[in-house]
């Protein structure tokens, strides 16, 4: 009996013995091995981080004028955790808000968890925070942050350009971890292509909180908390007289003014039109507003200075005219005959009258339809397609716009893909004329004319010129240079011939010649089946 007894106590001990050990493993794992781990999980539990927005980047233009600036605006936002819903009818009604508009936002983002403030009104009037101020007990869960809304000090528009901003979607906040529910992101314009420059870094104050995640205190005294950056303030090319006089001279009208300083590639004008109004969409855009841009035929939003695409027609000619000069088919001296119409096949072409010899400067001043009937087919589509490449024809320019067509200059293998092997050579009469599939966009045509202007050099267009560091010293961007490599004599006789069309006796465009400056350009009229022709 003693013996059993004594066995018993021995196999107690090494239980004990046991257990202790097992514990003082796992004790020494975590205050040892496990420490920064566990340490960490306590971290979270009690440490909150409270971000801080920074300021976005302001917009001026090329003189440093303001045109995009930061206003203050209330911002109200409930927290579910602490907020009763019953509350609801009567915070739509002090906000102005639809009925129900809480319940369905608050069960948007309820995955989001309880204790995210959810934003529920932004642009409060200054009447309705105050009411809630003196009435904060009666709303618990529910307060409200000051944020920037965009305000627009230009005597112009520039939509198409400066673009708008809007709240994040789910998919932004998968694409970029910089962004968490609620903030706010370019849309389109330059708030969308340049939105890692004007978005600033973000700060956050870290704060100690109780089990029920309730303030009290800072963490470290603040010492761990970090400021949030400003956004770079941009600098643009454009000048505001210029994009003022685009924009009268489109207003009632459908189309695009795009104008390029030959040299730098910066864009002085940029107006596509319609457009429309840029402080609708700093708040809550209004439905009424946002219908009636939706329904409208004439499609407001669309920007037809990089999108739009048409045939480009008479202005083509002086491309045209250049691969022909460039390619030794023709020189300044050689003629093509026009006696008023060109026949190919069963098909007759008629000319603007019977020019007879026609050299390029004649062909350009007149707009002589034969000569480039005929040229066309010494050309070939395929060295003809090649050599507009180098002016950013029938390829996209690089606009730092991110939104752009790249228009069609048609190949063998396009015709092919169309009509099969065998495809109609008669289509080439109405490329020759810029007509047929050839399509460009107005920008396209504005560089390709800044790239003769400077003898086939320039850089790829943009609206951005740099930045203003924190000294508001301006950083210049570099940009991509073009150089088409074309012979400067060549050019120099398109030049002439474009001098011609304003200034010749029979410029296409002499009605436009001034003593004020010198002029000189290329006229365009495209025939359009399905209405009014098109002018450029």
């Amino acid at each position: 009996m003693t013996q059993l007894s004594t066995t018993r106590k021995t196999v107690l001990a090494a239980i004990i013995l046991g257990l202790f050990l097992v514990y003082g493993l796992k004790l020494f794992q975590m205050q040892i091995v496990f420490n920064t781990k566990f340490e960490d999980k306590s971290t979270d539990n009690s440490i909150k981080s409270i971000e801080q927005m920074p300021l976005r980047g302001v917009l001026y233009d090329r003189n440093q004028k303001l045109l995009v600036e930061n206003i203050p605006s209330y911002t109200v936002r409930i927290t579910p955790a602490e907020y009763d819903t019953t509350k609801n009818s009567m915070l739509e009604a002090l906000l102005e808000l639809p009925k129900d508009t809480i319940a369905r936002i608050l069960k948007k983002h309820k995955k989001y968890g309880k204790y995210q403030a959810i934003k529920i009104k932004k642009g409060a009037g200054f009447e309705q925070i105050g009411w809630l101020e003196e009435n904060s007990e009666r709303f618990p869960g529910v307060d409200y942050i000051i944020e920037i809304k965009r305000g627009y000090t230009g005597a112009f528009s520039a939509a198409h350009v400066l673009g708008y901003l809007k709240e994040t979607t789910e998919g932004d906040l998968k694409k970029d971890s910089f962004y968490t529910l609620g903030d706010n992101i370019g849309m389109n314009g330059i708030e969308k292509s340049y939105e890692k420059y004007l978005r600033g870094e973000k700060g956050y104050n870290y704060i100690l909180v109780n089990a029920a995640r309730k303030k009290i205190g800072r963490y470290k005294d603040g010492s761990a908390d970090r400021s949030s950056k400003k956004g770079k303030d941009l600098v643009l090319s454009l000048d505001s007289a210029a994009q003022a006089t685009a924009e009268a001279v489109m207003r009632g009208r459908s189309g695009a003014i795009v104008a390029i300083e030959p040299s730098s590639g910066e864009i002085l004008a940029f107006s596509s039109a319609p457009d429309y109004d840029l402080s609708k969409f700093s708040d809550i855009t209004p439905a009424d507003y946002m219908r009636g841009l939706i329904s409208n035929p004439l499609r407001p939003q669309f920007n037809r200075a990089t999108m739009s695409t048409h045939s480009p027609g008479s202005t083509f000619k002086v491309l045209v005219s250049l691969a022909a000069l460039e390619l030794g088919i023709i020189n300044q001296n050689s003629t093509i005959y026009c006696p008023g119409s060109y026949t190919y096949g069963n098909r007759t072409f008629k000319c603007h009258g019977s020019h007879g010899a026609t050299t390029v400067y004649r062909a350009l001043e007149g707009s002589c339809n034969v000569f480039f009937y005929k040229l066309i087919f010494d050309i070939g589509v395929d060295r003809l397609n090649e050599f507009a490449k180098k002016f950013r024809v029938g390829t996209k320019t690089g606009v730092d716009l991110l939104e752009e067509s790249k228009g069609l200059i048609p190949s063998t293998e396009y015709y092919e893909k169309v009509y099969g092997k065998s495809w109609p050579k008669g289509i080439l009469v109405s490329v020759g004329i810029g007509q047929g599939e050839v399509s460009m966009t107005p920008l396209q045509l504005a560089l390709m004319t800044a790239l003769i202007a400077n003898n086939g050099k320039t850089f790829v267009p943009h609206l951005v010129k740099g930045y203003l560091d924190e000294k508001r010293k301006f950083i210049p961007f570099q940009f991509e240079e073009i150089n088409t490599g074309v012979n400067p004599r060549n050019v120099a006789i398109i030049k002439k011939g474009m001098w011609l069309v304003v200034n010749g006796g029979g410029g296409t465009a002499k009605n436009i010649r001034t003593n004020e400056v010198v002029i000189a350009g290329k006229t365009g009229t495209v025939q359009n089946v399905h209405g009014r022709n098109h002018s450029l």
